[in-house]
């Protein structure tokens, strides 16, 4: 090619997005005045831009800016997960209240892998305006090129945390430490725990705030075993722990785990309170449907689905909402401990 041909050729998004060291999705938003762009990358792609004197196609930043009015909430599980945990029914409660006074729809996005990337194509392709992620574990590589396309808020700390993430969370460690030391002050000495997967924040910091209980009593930790959230889980996890020994105290990191706990305690004739005690973790519809009633920690699971959507809602809007927010958990103590 000529040198003044060359010259005369436009930059194209790819050539800035290489020079800035940022995706061609970031490029695209400081083009299209998205507020959803770290200052660094700002920065980085404005002087990107100068340098390669580039200029946007009229026609496509047209057509990029135009908006949706419409949300997704992404929920990394399978759907056997989604429908059998009243969390998920309380978070999407909470974000549809939030949104009832807007104009925007919500979608709801299920998936425990994107392996065809069917769902995030449809993210980056403009389908919908944000997202709220929740329940996000390790393995879920797909979420960051989705919080490369649009806004996100978290629900629950990910695992992969940047200086400009928007997450609402509970305080999971100080809820476990309640919880395990509830069991401690009712005399309970060997002390179990059945957590969820490890691949999620959330349980890692239940089983941290469980072993700061008990390092804070003097006692070790009696068993540790993990579930999945799930009710079978909980009952697999008791039925592996029994094997090796018996517990007098599980804090159990979901009443839907706690249930199936109570379940396989009851099989192999052990009651509840009586020879083991029960905490579990949610407040959730389950823990008023078991007999004895669940004694549990209560977490603000519609105010966290109406926390995420109002953040989500401030960002769009050109707001500055608060990147983290952490709401209160609480001890409601009923029967099983």
């Amino acid at each position: 090619m000529h040198k003044d041909a060359a010259r005369s050729a436009r930059a194209t998004i790819e050539e800035v997005a290489a020079a800035a060291g940022v995706s061609r999705s970031t490029v695209s938003r400081v083009v299209n005045g998205s507020t959803a762009v770290s200052p660094e990358a700002l920065a980085a792609v404005r002087a990107a831009i100068e340098r390669l004197n580039y200029v946007p196609n009229r026609a496509a930043r047209s057509l990029a800016s135009k908006q949706t009015q419409a949300i997704a909430l992404i929920v990394p599980e399978d759907t056997t997960r989604f429908f059998g945990d009243p969390f998920f029914a309380a978070i999407v409660a909470g974000v549809t209240g939030a949104l009832g006074g807007s104009d925007y729809l919500l979608n709801l996005l299920i998936a425990s892998d994107d392996p065809g990337d069917k769902m995030t194509s449809f993210v980056r392709n403009g389908g919908v305006d944000g997202a709220i992620i929740v329940s996000h574990h390790t393995s879920d590589a797909f979420i960051d090129r989705i919080a490369d396309a649009v806004p996100v808020v978290y629900g629950g700390r990910p695992v992969r945390t940047g200086p400009g993430d928007y997450i609402v969370d509970v305080d999971n460690v100080d809820g476990a430490r309640v919880a395990t030391q509830r069991l401690i002050d009712i005399g309970r000495s060997r002390i179990a725990t059945i957590s969820g997967p490890l691949t999620m924040v959330a349980s890692v910091d239940r089983v941290q705030g469980f072993r700061s209980a008990l390092a804070d009593a003097g006692l070790a930790s009696f068993a540790e075993e993990a579930g999945d959230y799930s009710e079978s889980s909980g009952a697999d996890a008791v039925r592996r722990m029994l094997a090796s020994g018996r517990p007098d105290g599980i804090f159990v990191a979901s009443d839907l785990m706690a249930r199936g706990a109570l379940t396989a305690l009851r099989a192999a004739g052990i009651r509840v309170p009586e020879d083991v005690a029960l905490v579990g973790f949610d407040d959730s519809s389950v823990a008023v449907s078991t007999d004895p009633q669940l004694t549990t920690v209560r977490q603000p699971m519609y105010a966290q689905g109406e926390a995420m959507a109002g953040i989500l809602l401030s960002l769009l809007a050109g707001g500055d909402p608060p990147h983290t927010t952490i709401l209160p958990t609480e001890l409601v103590v009923r029967g099983s401990a």
